[in-house]
This record gives structure tokens, C-alpha cells and sequence, in this order.
């Protein structure tokens, strides 16, 4: 071995006893990502629970490289999760997402009155889910999130709001009335209050889509929401949810 050799292998011998010496940085954990939830994390696609490879949550693992199990379902309320979606999880669970509550509050019959009974039939739809958002949903929440803890307690979680649906723009044609659709925004407001209330309770991150999806509502220059199934859209998915999912990641 000729002298500068020698000198080569002395010194990392002298680096690696001083701890000194690392051939690769530190080893990072695998992301094992486990999505829950409603529509809104399922996508609107086909099959029992319209899971789609567009949605954001497998955007997000596209994007991330974590590993994905996708558990979120079209349909689905708080019931459901805890029957049939919690069971997913595991200690090894490191980052879960849910958006959940809607159904239970019956968003989807509050549009069609809101479409249909004009302002004072939208009035009263909304004000009767409010009260429900008030009343009924924290604790649905609360169990809901004692379940997801108790089943992946190391697990990183997230837990996404409902955007706004509309702008409230003078015009927008096919839709409810200015009036009415601010009555269908409310019901976002009422629900991310309880959420947000709820998910630090449980000790979990809340972040907040109505910010992510600001100036996308439907009747928007760029909506990320479909005028005809009111969920969020492609851009919805990859340029509203996926921000904020990263912005709770962290």
C-alpha cells in the first residue's frame, strides 16, 4: 500500500472510532399513510366507494412515496368509520387523514333544498344542520378520534375541513341565489368549527381547506369544485386538499 493509502485508511479508521464518520444521513421511517373518510377523501369515482387515483390522498402518496392504504369511502359518516375504517389502522400507522361530519349533517339534502325551496327553504335546511353540527356531531367526532388514537397511537393525524362551495359572486348561473348560497357556506363555517374543536381535543392537527380552495368555489374563474356533484374536482384534489394536507403534515 503506498503512503497516501496508508495515511487514507489511518484516518477514517481514527474518524469511524470518533463516531465521526456517517455514509448515508439518518435512516427516515416509512410514511404508512392511512386515508379515512368521506367523499371528500375518496374522490368521486366508480365502485362502492368512488375511490379514485386522483383523489389526494393518492396524489399525496404519489407525491411523498409513502405507502397508502386507502380507506376513505363515498357515503360515509361517522358510524361508518369507526365500523369499518379504523380497523386499518395499526402502531406501525404513521400519518392518517380523515374528513368526516358532513353526511352526518346531511350536506347533501341541504344543497337540494337550497337548489329547490329558495332561500327560505335553504334557511331552514341549514339551520336545522347547524344545530345538529352543535348538538349531536362533537361527540360523534370525539369517538371517531378516541378510536383512531387508540388504534395507531404513534400515528401523525390529520384531519381536513370542508371547503366553501360557492362564491358568492352575483352571478352565478345554475346555482342558488347569492342569499342561498351563503346560508351553504355557513354550514362549511359551523363545520370546521366543530371539527377544529373536536380534533384539538384529541390532540390532532386540523387544517383548514377553505383556505387552500379561497377563490376556487364554484362559479369561480378556476373552480375546484364541480358545479353538478359539489366535490371537490382534479384541481380540487391536487391544488386545494393536497396543500393541506401538507401544510398539517408539516
Amino acid at each position: 500500500m503506498s503512503i497516501a493509502g496508508t495515511f487514507r485508511t489511518l484516518a477514517a479508521a481514527c474518524l469511524a472510532a470518533a463516531g465521526l464518520v456517517a455514509f448515508a444521513g439518518p435512516v427516515q421511517a416509512a410514511t404508512n399513510y392511512v386515508a379515512l373518510g368521506d367523499s371528500y377523501s375518496s374522490g368521486t369515482g366508480a365502485g362502492t366507494c368512488g375511490r379514485t387515483t386522483t383523489a389526494y390522498p393518492a396524489v399525496y402518496a404519489d407525491k411523498t412515496g409513502a405507502t397508502l392504504n386507502f380507506q376513505a369511502c363515498s357515503g360515509a359518516k361517522t358510524g361508518d368509520v369507526l365500523n369499518n375504517q379504523v380497523g386499518a389502522l395499526t402502531a406501525s400507522t404513521n400519518l392518517v387523514s380523515i374528513t368526516i361530519g358532513g353526511n352526518d349533517a346531511g350536506f347533501a339534502n341541504i344543497l337540494i333544498s337550497c337548489l329547490l325551496g329558495g332561500d327560505s327553504g335553504c334557511k331552514s335546511a341549514t339551520d336545522r344542520a347547524k344545530t345538529y353540527i352543535h348538538d349531536t356531531l362533537p361527540g360523534q367526532l370525539d369517538q371517531v378520534y378516541a378510536a383512531i388514537r387508540s388504534h395507531a397511537p404513534n400515528a401523525k393525524v390529520v384531519v381536513l375541513s370542508y371547503p366553501h362551495i360557492f362564491t358568492l359572486a352575483a352571478s352565478c348561473p345554475g346555482q342558488p341565489s347569492q342569499t342561498s348560497r351563503g346560508y351553504g357556506n355557513s354550514v362549511a363555517d359551523a363545520l370546521a368549527t366543530t371539527t377544529q374543536s373536536s380534533a384539538a381535543k384529541a390532540g390532532f392537527t386540523f387544517s383548514d381547506a377553505r383556505t387552500t380552495f379561497a377563490g376556487h368555489e364554484i362559479c369561480s374563474s378556476d373552480p375546484y369544485l364541480d358545479g353538478g356533484n359539489y366535490h371537490p374536482n382534479v384541481n380540487g384534489h391536487a391544488k386545494g386538499y393536497v396543500p393541506a394536507l401538507e401544510a398539517g403534515v408539516g
